[in-house]
């Protein structure tokens, strides 16, 4: 559900609004309404600009951490405490940091030259430089060449003074010595080498490495020494900037001797707020909640429905006067996640992973992880529960296995093709009527009462179109009770289609209503038939996995094991990373294509942010 939230306004003498900023923030609760900025944001950008360099760096140090050496990690086990930096010294550390970054990036680059030069001489092995310049200054000119075996002329010796230095495989390395400006008439490839010999570039490159080795060593030390500090930093710098916008929100008033701020507060915290105002002598008056107020978004749901608020999310937030469709689409996405991915074992598995990380990593992990890791539980659990349907365990049929308690269990649950397909419909029928029903109660609540009263017939037509032909004795197909239940339905929904307008464009907008809800509804039910199709897909792969894994097994006693481990692994591996993305996927398609779309549902609202202190 959505919180209730209360409207305020601010108005503070110009000589007090710091302070009662302060005060604000401490309180922490309130949201500062947005409006067009009062100022200059350059002060904004720049700290925007700052604080994405910074997070930046602090990422590549998160990296730098974990690629630390055994010696460093048994050093420091974790990052020092963190220090207190004032925006100065933060700013002076970051760009250390990006300095050093730099620095590395040129020694890389370095790096990579010396040793492409290295790799160019190693076949001609150490020469003297100064031997080679002291021909030169004497008149004569030293030549590098390559060639195949089969092409170096044994002439060459005697005509140009060739010496053949190396041969690797088929290739020659050979060099002439003549007098300068002599023509050379050898059909061979000539060879440009570095300046420098092989000893003075293996010198270079030993002094390079040190130094990279000093700079990784460095940038180590402020990874675990300095990461909690620059994290400090980084709230600084994000508490300027919200302090800076909240400036930038406020009114000038009495010829700029008053500050007028407005903000949303939860209405559970505005008798908090109020006195801690009030014992600050500040001047606050609570204000009427518009239809136009554009009012932050905050969840209060229950411990089930809460771990479904990140997909909520993904879609958009819900208007302040819509309903929050979270706890309506939470039973629904566990169910057809589990259907989707439909194996027991690969449900288990899911499962099992979670509640080992939440119980072996609980002290490293964060808040949104852990709930991230109760979602995989629930929809592991559910995806257990759905596969009992089909008896599928890791591509198995356990329902073969000849267990009397299993054989009990399917003559229960278990459904073939045919009625897999048959649920499949059905859930998209309910969940559709769902919507629908949801969408009455948003109409009624936005609008009024008689704005949910077309859509409320379509549910009654369709409702008892079902029941008629589910149950032709209770009420037969346009039998006089259905005529009678099918004719309030066509004047709800013919005649209040828009209520206050004509009646005649009430009535041909129903038309239209109908020939929408005609052609799309059906499309709109066959739209969870993936629901069974992403389950059969899934259970034929693991099926045809286990198939390789014996089929491609080697008659050997030791090898043949190995190979359908290693087969099975990578099979079910690859299939469960496949189906689990499907049955994220495809469910998050059904609920905002379908449910959202007949449940009427606009969105459009923005999360609460409170302005307040950030540690």
């Amino acid at each position: 559900m959505i919180v209730k939230m209360s409207k305020y306004a601010f108005m503070v003498y110009h000589k007090e609004y710091e302070p009662f900023l302060e005060r604000l923030r401490e309180i922490g609760a309130v949201h500062i309404r947005e409006r067009e900025p009062a100022g200059d944001v350059t002060e904004i950008q720049q700290l925007t600009a700052e604080r994405k360099r910074l997070r930046t760096q602090l990422l590549f140090l998160e990296k730098r951490q974990g690629e630390a050496s055994a010696e460093d990690k048994a050093n420091r086990r974790t990052p020092a405490p963190a220090r207190r930096l004032t925006k100065e010294e933060g700013a002076a550390l970051l760009s250390e940091i990006e300095q050093t970054v730099e620095q590395l990036a040129k020694q890389e680059a370095v790096r990579q030259l010396l040793e492409k030069d290295i790799d160019a001489l190693r076949p001609w092995g150490e020469f003297d430089d100064a031997g080679i310049d002291r021909l030169r200054q004497a008149g004569y000119e030293v030549t590098f060449f390559t060639c195949p075996d089969s092409g170096f002329d044994a002439a060459w010796e005697d005509r140009y003074h060739a010496i053949r230095i190396n041969q690797v495989q088929s290739t020659v390395y050979f060099l002439v010595i003549t007098p300068a400006n002599t023509p050379l008439e050898i059909n061979a490839e000539r060879v440009s080498l570095p300046e420098h010999g092989l000893r003075k570039l293996r010198e270079r490159m030993a002094a390079e490495q040190a130094h990279t080795a000093e700079l990784n060593r460095k940038l180590t030390e402020i990874a675990f020494n300095d990461y909690l500090s620059l994290k400090s930093y980084d709230s600084l710098l994000l508490n300027e900037a919200e302090a800076e916008n909240v400036r930038l929100y406020t009114g000038r008033e009495a010829e700029d001797k008053l500050r007028l701020l407005e903000g949303w507060i939860p209405a559970a915290k505005e008798k908090e707020m109020e006195q801690a105002l009030a014992e600050g002598g500040y001047y606050f008056r609570k204000l009427e909640v518009t239809p136009d107020d554009n009012v932050p978004i905050q969840f209060r749901n229950n411990a089930f429905a809460r771990q479904f608020e990140p997909i909520s999310r993904l879609y958009m937030l819900p208007k302040y006067n819509e309903l929050d469709m979270t706890p309506f689409l939470a039973p629904f996405f566990m169910v057809f996640f589990g259907l989707c991915l439909g194996d027991s074992g690969y449900g288990l598995l899911l499962v099992l992973i979670a509640t080992g990380a939440k119980l072996f990593m609980s002290g490293k992990l964060p808040d949104s992880m852990k709930s991230v890791l109760s979602l995989v539980q629930i929809l592991g659990t559910s995806t257990l529960f759905c596969g009992l349907l089909t008896g599928a365990f890791f591509g198995m049929n356990i329902y073969e296995w000849g267990i009397p308690a299993l054989d009990r269990l399917k003559e229960r649950v278990a459904l073939d093709n045919s009625q897999m397909f048959m649920l499949a419909l059905l859930l998209g029928v309910v969940q559709i009527l769902f919507g629908m029903g949801l969408n009455v109660a948003n109409r009624m609540i936005q609008f009024g009462f008689v704005h949910g009263l077309s859509t409320l017939g379509w549910m009654i037509l369709l409702v008892s179109i079902g029941v008629a032909n589910l149950f032709p004795g209770v009420m037969p197909l346009f039998g006089t009770v259905h005529s009678v239940v099918a004719g309030i339905a066509a004047v709800l929904i013919f005649f209040f289609n828009s209520p206050g307008k004509n009646i005649f464009l009430n009535i041909g907008l129903g038309v239209w209503d109908t020939y929408n809800m005609a052609t799309g509804l059906l499309g709109d039910v066959l739209s969870y038939v993936r629901l069974f199709a992403l389950g059969l897909s899934g259970g034929i792969l693991a099926s045809v996995f286990n198939s390789l894994a014996v089929g491609m097994r080697p008659d050997n006693v030791v090898l043949g094991p190995l190979v359908m481990v290693l087969i099975l692994l990578i099979g079910h591996a690859l299939n469960i990373f496949m189906n689990v993305l499907g049955a994220v996927v495809h469910p998050m398609r059904l609920t905002f294509v379908e449910f959202f779309k007949n449940a009427g549902y606009t969105g459009g609202g923005k999360a609460y942010h409170p302005f307040k202190w950030n540690y």
